[in-house]
């Protein structure tokens, strides 16, 4: 098995086109478990079976704790694409990055709006030894790549269907 190697910088080239063209696309399967509820006691599993994680609402929230949450798992997607849309950037920049971290923070809460939920979220970049001025046109630029920070700023398109 060959070492692992990040993507190519091609993948930064801008597409030019009418319709928006799927490259991937991860799908998971949440069960209820113990509880009978996703967010209690889910149950997930990615089509591939390279995931599996059992979920348990967050003590803060009344839950015992002990495993894994919706937010922990966005907040985890949200931080390796944000890492990994920064490190190709650099890297097609010419610019050599060491102990780059990027930490996200994925916030349940109350909606003052409709007395519901939302979701908001922070990303830190922590980037050792580089300038801050480039350090703030990188993570700019970065902002501008990754599609997880542009679903938080805009939205995201999405479908719900009710299968038979």
């Amino acid at each position: 098995m060959s070492p692992l190697q990040p993507p190519p910088t091609h993948l930064l080239d801008k597409y030019r086109g009418e319709d928006a063209v799927a490259l991937y696309t991860g799908r998971v399967s949440v069960r209820g478990g113990e509880a009978g509820h996703g967010r209690a006691s889910g149950v997930v599993r990615s089509d591939d079976g390279a995931l599996a994680v059992e979920l348990r609402l967050p003590s803060e929230l009344g839950g015992p704790g002990g495993g894994s949450n919706p937010e922990q798992l966005l907040a985890a997607g949200y931080a390796a694409c944000f890492h990994g849309a920064l490190v190709l950037l650099a890297q097609r920049a010419g610019m050599a990055l060491s102990e780059v971290r990027v930490d996200a923070a994925v916030t349940f809460a109350r909606d003052p709006i409709d007395g519901l939920f939302l979701l908001s979220a922070e990303i830190r970049v922590r980037l050792p030894g580089l300038d801050r001025a480039l350090a703030a046109e990188l993570v700019r630029n970065t902002e501008r790549v990754c599609p997880y920070a542009k679903m938080f700023r805009q939205g995201i398109e999405h479908v719900v269907t009710v299968e038979p």
